[in-house]
């Protein structure tokens, strides 16, 4: 770097770095550690989770019984006149009569064709579904903020960049005003040195509105208060040891999307045995124990009292029901041919995508080697053509040539780099082994 370019970038470097230093700096892993404990999405899902993990026990399956209590009272007022056999009349008015039943009752049903084994293998599986979602969630917010972060990187070396750019219209523009004052350079020069220093300044500001609204974007992710001011890393580091064979084979064992497929046609499966528990008989029992006490003002018992135990056997099977269950079982082996057909197509798109982001990948690992030569070239040719405009052998619109060239270079290069990193995230996402 010559000595022109170094006194331009220098303190600029030095500026940021005391700007880095008076923020808060928040690495990856201290991001992903702020998503994984406050974002919304994941502790919903695991909320779901926890859900489905209490749902999973023999009661919810049908298999206990259940015990009730109860109470019944009946009371009534009566005006009642009666007239006995031997001819003689009893009149009461405002008979007071009631009755009250109270006690305990037990049901349950011992047997309904299996039906209770296969609920309950259904809830063991929909809680492993509703991990999987779980894992799958916190996988999409992890590649969700791995992405927005470097993302971030990529703005700010973009808007140090255009800091540069700035810096080097300013100092193009400062000796234009010095040219013209000893009569070695027009007006005009003076002229377009200001609008390109405005136009670099306009971009500058878009610039850092870019990245202070990457900046809201994150925040939202870590579920945190948006307006939270803090700097990243500068680097977008690249795994170059991807290998697809390796992948491909990680996807068909630990991708969440496929997991919860196969999951779906189990539940399928149990289903069907749902419905075939329908040719079954029923049976349950019943018993209770229950207290009885009645008072009548009218009669021959004026006051009644009983206990006493109770119990019974009961059954039930379904003989014909319009061909009901032939059409329910049909639909359910339809049911499971069709979570199967899902199960293959979603590999079958897995792969497709699995395919497609590694020869992203490839290309723009290639890209960032190119792009890392060119920011060197278009750096030399900078210092140069800034070297030889205060010297006055380089005209303007070959110096704005110039620093048009590297700020280009820059962007590219850090575009490609970015692009190669989630290209990296998007292929571990896939397979099911996206880790920091």
């Amino acid at each position: 770097m010559t000595k022109i370019s170094y006194l331009i970038i220098f303190p600029l470097l030095l500026f940021s770095g005391l700007k880095l230093r008076a923020q808060q700096v928040l690495t990856l892993e201290e991001a992903v550690r702020i998503a994984l404990q406050n974002n919304y999405n994941i502790r919903l899902s695991k909320n779901t989770a926890e859900i489905s993990a209490n749902n999973v026990n023999i009661a919810a399956a049908g298999m206990l019984p259940s015990v009730s209590g109860n109470l019944n009272n009946t009371s009534s007022i009566q005006n009642t006149r009666q007239t006995q056999a031997d001819g003689s009349v009893r009149e009461v008015d405002r008979a007071n009569n009631w009755n009250t039943t109270y006690g305990v009752g037990l049901n349950w049903t011992i047997f309904d064709g299996f039906a209770m084994f296969a609920n309950y293998d259904e809830l063991k599986e929909l809680r492993k579904l509703d991990d999987t979602n779980m894992r799958a969630t916190i996988q999409n917010t992890v590649s969700d903020v791995v992405n927005n972060y470097y993302n971030l990187i990529r703005l700010q070396q973009q808007l140090e960049a255009t800091d540069s750019a700035v810096a080097i219209s300013r100092l193009r523009l400062t000796t234009a005003q010095n040219r013209y004052q000893i009569g070695k350079a027009a007006k005009l020069e003076v002229l377009t040195a200001t609008v390109d220093l405005n136009t670099d300044t306009t971009n500058l500001l878009r610039q850092r509105d870019a990245v202070r609204s990457a900046k809201v974007v994150l925040n939202e992710l870590l579920a945190r208060d948006v307006s939270t001011n803090f700097v990243v890393g500068d680097s977008i580091p690249v795994d170059t040891k991807l290998q697809y064979e390796s992948l491909l084979d990680l996807s068909s064992r630990q991708n969440p999307s496929i997991q919860a497929a196969f999951i779906n046609e189990r539940i399928a499966r149990l289903n069907l045995k749902q419905v075939k528990a329908a040719r079954y008989p029923v049976i349950g029992v019943s018993s209770g124990y229950n207290f009885t006490r009645s008072h009548s003002e009218l009669g021959f018992a004026r006051d009644a009292r009983g206990q006493g135990f109770s119990y019974g056997l009961t059954a039930s099977v379904n003989i014909f029901n319009g061909f009901l269950q032939k059409r329910n079982e049909k639909n359910a082996e339809i049911r499971i041919d069709n979570a199967h057909l899902s199960f293959e197509q979603l590999k079958q798109n897995i792969n497709a995508q699995l395919l497609t982001a590694f020869q992203t990948y490839q290309t723009n690992m290639e890209l960032v080697k190119l792009e890392e030569r060119n920011v060197g070239v278009a750096r030399q040719n900078m210092d140069i053509t800034l070297a030889k405009f205060r010297l006055g052998s380089v005209t303007p619109v070959e110096f704005r040539e110039a620093q048009r060239n590297y700020i280009d270079a820059n962007v590219r290069y850090t575009d490609a780099q970015y692009q190669a990193k989630t290209a990296e995230i998007a292929l571990k996402e896939l397979a099911g082994n996206l880790d920091l």
